[in-house]
């Protein structure tokens, strides 16, 4: 059995790299050759790592986690055993631990070293998509267990509970007389671990003046250097902050710092030498803590603040609790101690006693067993690469965030997190959006909810368009003219969404109100420049023939729209670059959703054949890796340059969504509704980071993928994009429409 870990590792001055050395020797014994470590390195450092470890992963470079995923599938691993800290891997959260798992082709144990109560959205999506897929899941205590299944939706029988390990210390050879000569004749009070402002030392240094007024032998040692990711930010402040508070309670002589990371066999000498040994952590949020069992296994006298994990080890007797920050209540508890050698002992038998079960090679034991049944269970069925969509699978249609975002003037531009953020205003393109979305929820849901918001959409168009047909696009929450004619894009944004009311109005009102502001609009169709003002307004044409289809004149409006994006794509397609500009930018998929609309409206072979070859070029570089990557708006894709990963937007999903949706009505080819739904699940976690764009609690859509994670804003523009995704998908499921005919009248053929 050849076992792949991915963790932090020896000689990484690391609790969790400790922690998974130890597992590895109690699982492989020196049997080093079944085992594969992918290591992470912080920030920055390189490690002289031993043989075992066999691919390294910088902590913050994203492609490194796909390619140690494409080394363990290639490495003749038949498991992975994840240590999870949200710490210790890249991304907002640890997030770039989800596209290494996501690769991977074996199957996988987690163990959880933290299990947050109050988790941020973030960290919760990330601990739920582990666990999701998991084999297994391993804790190292029963909270942790109740706190999975409450606040994260896991089901209890996928959790196995395995305490952390502890050496076999009786096996160990162990020389006291090797301790600085500071400790002798005295009673030593010892704590131990990285340092940080949350291990609480500043209380245990507070008590010693009370407990050494009694016990004027007392010292306490303090082993651990500061935690790296302290060090970094902030030097060694708290330390000296440490060493001041000894000089003002003049505790010189009764304190002693050991700047360093102790051997085991070192460790286990001081605990063998202390009276007593102290965890004062300030916060209760600990779930495990590998210090404390350290400490109960080697059959210490502990005591603790009543953190997660102490409460729960601690139980029966194994050691005394005191109060958060109660340096007093702390004092009493030494001084009874040290009064008392029979009690000391007695906490020191208990721990002892229970400290045996944890010993490693009984929890090595356990992890071989547990990874030995996950490798015979059978393996789950492979998809067959279709992924049709499944209205049960589908979130349900929650319009909570829409209204919040929504006063009375429309629907404001931007959000921070869940929240509208006034202070940007308004714009027409959210607001032309939002008209289009409303009319398709209306359609498919026919409820009351919705329809109250298409008076609010329309009349802020009417009030953004000039005098002269054109639109305003930038609206301060004042209600003031922030330019003073807005971008072609907006102005073709527009022109769709009054199509697409004039087409499926509920009512002649709105159909007339739409179409004064529409045909006034018409006269600046010839005055359009740019590629993706023209492929918005070609859509709303469309949608207007639909409903008016024998209007010459809109017929010889759509030719002219048209040609200059047929011109475009005869000068720049070549056999290797199947596309209408030297470049890929933003809102691609809109250029051959619009041909497949003109090419419906008009009958039009040629721009049928255009629309199809450039979707297929598109999806050739968005769709290559069985889930969609849009081209990332942080310096686009240029002709025989890289693909830019990053910054993802919604837009470019809502774009690929459409345009699958109409290839699939005219040509009822049912791939098209399989990749229309690959697309979408892009929002629900299907993509990069492998993380759900939609928010389930705000019930909107965040703003992008980010290099480090996801944009947490959910402004207009990202969660309209995604119910108006979401809406098609269920247009598709539920109405599966027949390929669409030419007209029969007013056909215009445009080549």
């Amino acid at each position: 059995m050849k076992i792949a870990y991915i963790s932090s590792y020896f000689p990484r001055e690391c609790g969790i790299a400790t922690f998974t050395e130890h597992l590895i020797h109690a699982v492989s014994g020196n049997n080093l050759s079944e085992v594969s470590v992918i290591a992470l390195n912080d920030e920055g450092q390189t490690y002289d790592y031993p043989p075992e470890v066999s691919f390294t992963i910088r902590q913050q470079n994203m492609q490194d986690y796909l390619h140690a995923a494409d080394h363990v599938n290639e490495s003749g691993a038949d498991i992975c055993i994840l240590q999870h800290e949200f710490g210790i891997f890249g991304g907002e959260s640890g997030i770039y631990i989800l596209p290494f798992l996501n690769r991977l082709k074996i199957p996988y144990i987690v163990t959880f070293h933290t299990i947050l109560r109050e988790p941020s959205f973030l960290q919760r999506l990330i601990v739920k998509e582990i666990a999701r897929h998991a084999a297994k899941i391993v804790v190292m205590s029963r909270m942790a267990m109740d706190f999975l299944e409450d606040c994260y939706d896991v089901p209890p029988d996928t959790v196995m509970l395995i305490p952390h390990g502890v050496p076999d210390f009786d096996t160990l050879s162990i020389r006291t007389d090797t301790l600085p000569q500071a400790l002798r004749g005295r009673r030593v009070l010892f704590t131990f671990g990285l340092l940080s402002r949350n291990k609480g030392i500043e209380t245990v240094i507070n008590a010693l003046p009370d407990v050494i007024g009694r016990h004027p032998d007392v010292l306490y040692v303090i082993a651990g250097r500061t935690h790296p990711a302290v060090l970094r930010h902030s030097g060694e402040e708290y330390r000296s902050s440490l060493y001041e508070l000894i000089r003002e309670l003049k505790l010189e002589g009764h304190v002693l710092f050991l700047n360093e990371f102790l051997s085991e066999n070192d460790l286990f000498a001081y605990l063998l030498r202390s009276d007593i040994y102290i965890t004062p952590y300030l916060s209760e949020t600990q779930i495990t803590s590998g210090t404390l069992t350290y400490a109960v296994g080697a059959g210490a006298a502990v005591l603790s603040t009543p953190y997660w994990h102490a409460r729960e080890l601690l139980d029966e007797g194994r050691g005394r609790l005191f109060g958060f920050s109660r340096h007093d209540e702390l004092s009493g508890i030494i001084t009874e101690l040290l009064d008392a050698p029979s009690t000391l002992e007695a906490l020191r038998e208990k721990a002892s006693d229970y400290g045996r079960e944890l010993q490693w090679s009984k929890i090595g034991t356990r992890y071989r067993q547990l990874a030995r049944r996950v490798i015979s269970l059978p393996k789950p069925a492979t998809a067959n690469g279709r992924s049709f969509p499944n209205i049960a699978q589908l979130p349900p249609l929650h319009f909570t965030h829409l209204r919040r975002m929504t006063d009375d003037t429309g629907i404001v531009q931007h959000a921070k997190f869940g929240i509208p953020n006034l202070k940007e205003g308004y714009c027409l393109d959210d607001n032309s959006r939002a008209l289009m979305m409303t009319l398709m929820a209306q359609q498919h849901r026919k409820s009351r909810d919705i329809p109250d918001l298409l008076p609010v959409y329309l009349s802020f168009i009417h009030y953004m368009q000039r005098p002269d047909g054109n639109f305003h696009n930038f609206l301060s929450f004042s209600r003031q003219y922030l330019d003073e004619v807005g971008s072609e894009d907006s102005f073709g944004r527009t022109v769709w969404a009054l199509g697409y009311l004039i087409r499926n109005a509920p009512n002649n009102s709105y159909r007339e109100f739409a179409s004064e502001l529409f045909h006034r609009s018409v006269m600046h169709f010839e005055t359009l420049e740019y590629l993706r003002g023209r492929a918005n307004a070609i859509i709303g044409v469309c949608h207007y023939l639909q409903f008016h289809p024998s209007d010459e004149r809109l017929f010889s409006a759509l030719d002219a729209l048209v040609q200059p994006i047929v011109k475009a794509w005869e000068t720049n397609r070549t056999d290797h670059w199947r596309w209408f500009e030297k470049t890929m930018s933003y809102d691609n998929g809109i250029l051959p959703l619009a041909l497949l609309h003109a090419a419906a409206t008009t009958g039009s072979a040629s721009l049928r054949a255009i629309g199809l070859e450039s979707l297929g070029f598109l999806e050739e570089v968005t769709l290559g890796q069985g889930f969609f990557t849009p081209v990332g708006n942080d310096g686009w894709y240029r002709q025989g340059g890289e693909c830019p990963l990053f910054d993802q937007q919604a837009i470019e999903t809502m774009a690929m969504v459409l345009l699958y949706q109409q290839a699939h009505a005219m040509t009822g080819n049912k791939n098209y509704l399989q990749k229309m739904y690959t697309c979408y699940k892009w929002f629900l976690g299907e993509n990069t980071l492998r993380v759900s764009l939609y928010d389930h609690e705000t019930h909107g859509c965040c703003d992008g993928l980010s290099p480090s994670g996801l944009n947490r804003n959910q402004g207009a523009e990202s969660t309209l994009a995604y119910f108006i995704s979401h809406l098609a998908v269920l247009q598709s499921c539920t109405t599966l429409p027949k390929p669409e005919k030419a007209f029969q009248t007013a056909i215009v053929k445009i080549s």
